[in-house]
């Protein structure tokens, strides 16, 4: 097995995003001022780049920064500034696309390392030796690379870092050289301005030869007498040509790319580097995904014969996706790997809020989505594996000591947790493990349609890993998803109950108590009483006890 230990690369959107990356697990991140890098969104000034740099440098981590458009003349005077101000900031490497680029600062700033960005499209060890000849010291491999063919890079490259892709959002085109969104929006995707045309919702229309357009219904006695066109949505009456074959339509919707299920063979050849994708994405995104792929590396390298993917797919699955796919892992693209007819990303779980400060007593919590009675909200650290339950029933707002019921997240307000609420917990293990910084996630109420479709990308995902040919889970999963469509209902529900016997958590209060002191639930206490505060009786166990909703 290879001696080299992999880092893990993290996405870093703005300064805190930055830290908590860090602060859960990152060996290193990437971030970029939206000046002469694909990061127009970027949050960071240069005293924040200036900042995290120094913040990754105080926890023995690297910090890379992006340089890594496709020059125009226009740019071409900017370049000075921007490689007096990097040396400033001393980075751990700089990511560089276009080959003029890397040639001006590799003559004008040689102490800083080169890292070639996945924009140059390096899929073959050619490639790989080529940018080494030119005193790189990193390539990232293009995400269409197989493993097999990294596998190959590896073995004739052994003298340069390589880099690959393993979680985050895919793009429709050859290594996100899109001109789609140039086409529809005018903003250059290798500008760093893409507006994600890929994505949006279209409609499918028809045009008769004598130029109406109307819904029909196609078949073999009718298909040559139409026009195929798309309709954006947010264009009406622009029609687009569209063709469409034995196969079925051209859809643009890939699914999140998750190699989690094959990572141990990413550490078994030694990729240096496992990058993630996301900069755009939360601070809830940023932590758990660092915190699932922290140990699962860290596990590897500990027991590597027996390292199973389960636990930190479940992770995984807590943070909104569009469903996983292994991508181009195995060489050939499938269907499995595409969205044919929904785009937002979906979880069971939503980002509760953050931890803004830990004083003597308590938690001081900035909320991020609603709070409601019932709630068990999840504290999630970034130092110790064991997360923290809580059920609340109502919030103590810190400013003023007013409770409430309900608190809202656009409201920004910063909520009390007291750590007397924490019954069953070490004080000094709250403010040793979860300190400022910790996400705090809670259960997401989703409609039936959102359930079928968390259901059919599991499948999906799992036939695409073992490449099953069965269809028949398959078929079934998505026939409900369509049927489930088709009912079109709004209706929400949690995974667990929020209130009552079923989502009791064993402390006996809100309207459980009068079912609590009989001796019919005795077995009920019993169980609660050596979990964990604010776990639940599950469904079954709470219709195995008969227990009153």
């Amino acid at each position: 097995m290879s001696q080299i230990r992999s880092e893990l690369l993290m996405p870093a959107g703005n300064l805190r995003k930055l830290k908590i990356a860090i602060l859960y697990g990152a060996d290193a991140v990437y971030l970029g001022t939206p000046d002469l890098s694909l990061r127009t969104k970027s949050e960071f000034s240069l005293e924040d780049v200036i900042e995290g740099v120094n913040f990754c440098h105080q926890h023995g981590r690297r910090a890379y920064l992006t340089l890594n458009l496709y020059s125009h003349n226009k740019d071409i005077p900017k370049l000075e500034e921007y490689i007096d101000t990097v040396r400033q900031v001393k980075p751990d490497g700089l990511i560089i696309a276009d080959p003029g680029v890397f040639q001006y600062v590799r003559e004008r700033a040689p102490e800083i390392p080169l890292h070639v960005s996945t924009q140059a499209n390096i899929c073959s060890w050619l490639s790989v030796k080529f940018w080494q000849g030119q005193g790189a010291d990193l390539a990232v491999m293009a995400r269409e690379v197989s493993f097999s063919e990294l596998e190959e890079i590896r073995e004739k490259c052994p003298d340069i870092k390589l880099e690959a892709f393993v979680h985050g959002a895919m793009c429709m085109t050859y290594s996100g050289r899109c001109l789609l969104s140039n086409f529809m929006a005018e903003r250059g995707a290798n500008q760093g301005n893409c507006a994600n045309s890929c994505r949006w919702n279209y409609k499918f229309h028809m045009r008769m030869k004598d130029g109406t357009v109307q819904e029909l219904i196609v078949d073999d006695s009718n298909r040559d007498m139409f026009e195929f066109l798309l309709e954006e949505g947010m264009r009406p009456g622009e029609f687009l040509p569209i063709q469409e074959d034995e196969r079925g339509s051209y859809i643009l919707n890939s699914k999140d790319l998750c190699l989690m299920p094959k990572l141990d063979d990413y550490l078994r050849i030694g990729v240096d580097s496992l990058k993630v994708e996301g900069r755009g994405k939360s601070e809830y995104y940023a932590a758990v995904v660092a915190r699932a792929y922290r140990m699962a590396i860290d596990d590897y390298y500990a027991d590597p014969e027996n390292w199973d993917p389960s636990d930190y797919m479940a992770e995984l699955e807590t943070v909104g996706n569009r469903g996983y796919t292994l991508a181009f892992h195995k060489g050939r693209l499938t269907n499995l790997a595409h969205g044919y007819e929904h785009t937002a990303a979906i979880a069971t779980w939503e980002y509760a809020g953050v931890v803004s400060e830990v004083t003597e007593d308590a938690f001081l919590v900035e909320v991020k989505n609603k709070l409601e009675p019932g709630d068990v909200l999840e504290m999630v650290s970034p130092k110790a594996r064991n997360t923290i339950l809580l059920r609340t029933y109502d919030y103590e707002i810190a400013a003023t000591g007013e409770r409430k019921d309900v608190v809202h997240g656009s409201t920004k307000s910063v909520i009390r947790l007291p750590f007397s609420l924490f019954e069953q917990e070490d004080q000094t293990d709250l403010r040793k493990n979860f300190p400022a910084f910790t996400v705090i996630r809670k259960e997401r109420a989703l409609t039936d349609e959102q359930w079928k479709r968390l259901q059919l990308d599991k499948t999906a995902q799992a036939m695409e890993i073992r490449d099953s040919t069965g269809e028949t889970a398959y078929t079934r999963r998505r026939d409900a998803l369509v049927e489930a469509i088709d009912a079109d209902t709004n209706s929400r529900r949690f995974k667990t109950n929020r209130v009552g016997t079923q989502g009791c958590c064993g402390k006996g209060c809100n309207g459980c108590l009068i079912f609590w002191q009989g001796d019919e639930y005795a077995l009920a206490r019993d169980i609660l009483l050596h979990r964990k505060q604010g776990e639940q009786l599950s469904n079954a166990e709470a219709s195995e006890f008969k227990l009153p909703a």
